[in-house]
């Protein structure tokens, strides 16, 4: 961590990124809390998320996008895009501008979406490919790390202040990282688009990579199932704390607060795990640790819930960096853009389903039973990356990282390096 943060570029999106994520993790949960209280309905609350979702279906737009202009530059009009629409809540004031909330939801998921995917290939161009894992744990460290304060802070402003300070203050972090991003100095060489090639065909890239890439395949497949068992989560903890607990749905914060601890430690391990076995290896194991806290959760006590989201925590960091590292180094990096918008298309499709299942089914069917569903599919998921995520990764030997400098080696264009062999393992 150290070493990333003697480059100077890291070092500013890392100040960026670090505020903009406490305001995500504080108005995440705020949407849900506040459509709950406008409604009274556990299935509202958990349909904010399905919004939040939806986006996922057009991603490949916005990879385009990321494909065809500076990934830098998409990144700065998304935040100040994603901070004029927070500031649309500001109007919310009763159940009749409920789809205020929905529509800053999908905003809000647009920019998560479409911000991540540039965000992982502009790492790509910034730093060398041994500094990738540990970058991308960095950054996933402080952002789950957050889940210590950032729920607990958002719940805490909404219960004080409500809503509209809430999202005051998340639109601020946007604008910051927004300055961050201006005062970079990433080399990027300028997109040079394929010159006759087919509109569908720039579309459909980043799913034929995928597809025919079989380690980027093999964990499309890993993670689409756990996502299918995981959008229930979103409806079902507010029957936990609800009916299970009996506690307020602010209760919601605390838990996500001890996410974050199973988050802070999963972050940092993971930074290990993959120096020493790759990033292929830890995801069955992973995927077990959030099937584990999907299981525990079903116990009517408050202590071991939250004994669940450490260990759901824990588990989810670490998948999500070991799939973003494989992609970032199984993809051309002309590409990646595309790929990553392909592959949250390919998770978000299922997951949205999901959402939506659980807000449906979650005000007649027991949570227990929602619990039980979602500790299968998760086990499953693990089962199969156990069998198939098995072959060795190449070993990221970040061990005594020397200092990254500001610049690339002369005449490095990223855009230009060639495409990693289809069947690369």
């Amino acid at each position: 961590m150290r070493e990333l943060l003697r480059h100077r570029d890291f070092r500013l999106l890392m100040i960026g990124q670090t505020l903009s994520m406490f305001g995500d993790t504080a108005m995440l949960l705020t949407l849900g809390m506040w459509a709950k209280d406008l409604s009274g309905s556990n299935a509202v609350a958990g349909s904010v998320f399905v919004a939040l979702g939806l986006p996922t279906l057009l991603a490949p737009l916005g990879g385009l996008i990321i494909d065809r202009f500076r990934r830098r530059h998409v990144m700065i009009v998304v935040d100040l895009v994603t901070a004029v629409a927070l500031l649309g809540l500001l109007f919310v004031h009763d159940r009749g501008d409920l789809w205020i909330i929905y529509a800053v939801a999908a905003v809000y998921g647009a920019s998560l979406v479409t911000f991540q995917s540039a965000r992982s290939a502009l790492l790509h161009t910034m730093l060398p490919e041994r500094a990738l894992g540990q970058a991308n744990g960095s950054l996933s460290t402080v952002r789950e790390s957050l889940r210590l304060i950032g729920p607990a802070a958002g719940a805490g402003l909404y219960a004080w202040l409500g809503g509209h300070s809430t999202a005051v203050l998340d639109a601020a972090t946007f604008v910051i990282s927004a300055i961050a991003l201006l005062a970079m100095r990433v080399p990027e060489a300028k997109p040079r688009p394929t010159p006759g090639e087919p509109f569908t065909a720039q579309i459909s890239s980043g799913l034929t990579h995928i597809r025919s890439t079989p380690i980027l395949r093999a964990a499309a497949i890993c993670v689409v199932t756990a996502m299918l068992a995981l959008g229930l989560a979103e409806s079902v903890f507010f029957a936990v704390v609800d009916q299970g607990l009996h506690k307020p749905v602010t209760f919601l914060g605390i838990l996500q607060s001890a996410m974050g601890v199973g988050a802070i430690t999963g972050g940092v391990l993971i930074t290990m795990l993959i120096r020493r076995t790759g990033e292929q290896r830890p995801v069955a194991v992973a995927l077990g640790l959030v099937a584990v806290g999907s299981a525990l959760s079903m116990v009517p006590n408050a202590w071991v819930v939250a004994l669940a989201q450490v260990s759901i925590g824990a588990g989810l960091p670490i998948t999500v960096v070991c799939i973003t590292t494989l992609l970032q180094r199984h993809t051309p990096a002309a590409i990646q853009g595309r790929v990553f918008t392909t592959f949250e298309t390919l998770i978000g499709l299922p997951q949205v389903a999901s959402i939506a299942a659980g807000a449906a089914l979650v005000g007649f069917v027991d949570f227990h039973i929602l619990l039980g569903v979602m500790t299968a599919g998760l086990g499953l998921a693990a089962l199969y990356a156990l069998v198939r995520l098995r072959e060795p990764a190449a070993p990221s030997e970040l061990g005594d990282l020397p200092v990254l400098d500001d610049e690339r080696p002369a005449g490095f264009h990223v855009l230009e390096q060639p495409a990693v062999v289809a069947n690369q393992k």
